[in-house]
């Protein structure tokens, strides 16, 4: 298991009610809205790398964005096995 960090956060009472109600729709218990949150907040930095991403390469004429993204993709496969 990895080593949690305990966090103190504050959210308007509407958004508590949703996130509990919509827990408890679920069968979650009370311990799940922590990996909840947690879930949350790594698809919300997942989107906003992407996003940047985006921003950055949004000039670059697609032929060579496509030719970044077959290079990247070349360099992270596995080498085949000799026999």
């Amino acid at each position: 298991m990895t080593e949690m960090t305990r966090w103190t956060v504050s959210v308007s009472k509407d958004t508590d009610i949703a996130v509990r109600s919509f827990l408890a729709q679920r069968g979650l218990k009370k311990g799940d809205l922590s990996k909840f949150i947690e879930e949350a907040v790594k698809w919300r930095v997942l989107d906003q790398t992407m996003a940047e991403a985006r921003r950055k390469f949004a000039d670059l004429p697609s032929d060579d964005l496509q030719a970044l993204v077959d290079e990247a993709t070349i360099g992270v496969r596995p080498t085949p096995k000799a026999g």
